[in-house]
């Protein structure tokens, strides 16, 4: 049952790694297919959903919540995934909608920006002035999206349990040391670390279904139990009090839901 997230910079090996790392561990690996799943299931373009990982929000998109619906469903699907168990997930932001599960395994790659650039002359046919401005512009995104959303940089080593700068240290390197650290006992899954992946994914259901709702509300999922915390009084004619009956109905793991004000 074991989950490993792999965040890496652009152009930086880390499909290769994660890849690898599947294949000798027996693992699922996902990471596009997340998003082409969240795009048929919630009838979004994937272009669409895609823009919302990879541009940072403007100001406009916090107000309206445009991107971080398309994000919400797609760490709906993606927690669906990892709760499975056995899976490798590599690309952008897996461990932010992760934390807090003690079993997970995660890992940060970067590599020398020589290498990177001479990956993406190679794979894309640009030149080196071209390429260096299209890395440059991939990270700065990807910072900004990071700390507008949740107020942190993603290149922070401490948020990961294990960070490879692919150079002097190659990719079966990196591939034979993150299977060694997932065999360690800290990251094999406990009946606490099960109860809480579980009580995550129903949070990222409940949360669809109560981004745009009024009043605001924080949702938090104790054995399936799912309690509301309203930031103002509830009145009868609540959209969450309107909303209640459709989640019971829709996201049949709940075994209860109290609205707490």
């Amino acid at each position: 049952m074991g989950i490993i997230t792999v965040a890496r910079g652009s152009y930086s090996y880390g499909q290769e790694i994660a890849e690898k790392v599947a294949k000798k561990l027996g693992y699922d690996c996902i990471s596009r297919e997340v998003i082409l799943e969240a795009s048929e299931l919630f009838n979004i373009p994937e272009i669409k959903l895609v823009q919302a990982f990879e541009d940072a929000p403007s100001i406009l998109d916090r107000f309206v919540q445009g991107k971080k619906k398309y994000i919400a469903y797609t760490r709906a699907v993606l927690l669906q995934y990892l709760a499975k168990g056995n899976v490798v997930y590599h690309g952008f932001a897996g461990h932010f909608f992760i934390e807090g599960i003690s079993h997970v395994l995660k890992i940060l790659i970067t590599a020398d920006i020589e290498k990177r650039v001479d990956l993406v002359m190679e794979r894309d046919g640009i030149s080196r002035k071209e390429a260096c401005r299209l890395i440059g512009k991939i990270d700065s995104e990807r910072r900004r999206w990071c700390k507008t959303l949740y107020g942190i940089d993603p290149w922070n080593p401490t948020l990961y349990d294990l960070t490879f700068h692919i150079g002097r240290i190659g990719v079966e390197d990196a591939v034979d040391t993150i299977c060694r650290m997932s065999r360690l006992e800290q990251f094999q899954i406990t009946p606490e670390s099960e109860k809480a992946i579980h009580d995550l994914v129903i949070t990222a259901k409940v949360e669809k279904f109560l981004l745009d709702a009024r009043p605001k509300v924080d949702i938090h999922v104790d054995n399936k139990f799912v309690y509301l915390k309203l930031s103002n009084p509830l009145t009868e004619t609540s959209e969450i009090v309107c909303r209640m009956g459709e989640i019971m109905t829709k996201i049949p793991d709940i075994s209860g839901i109290e609205v707490i004000q």
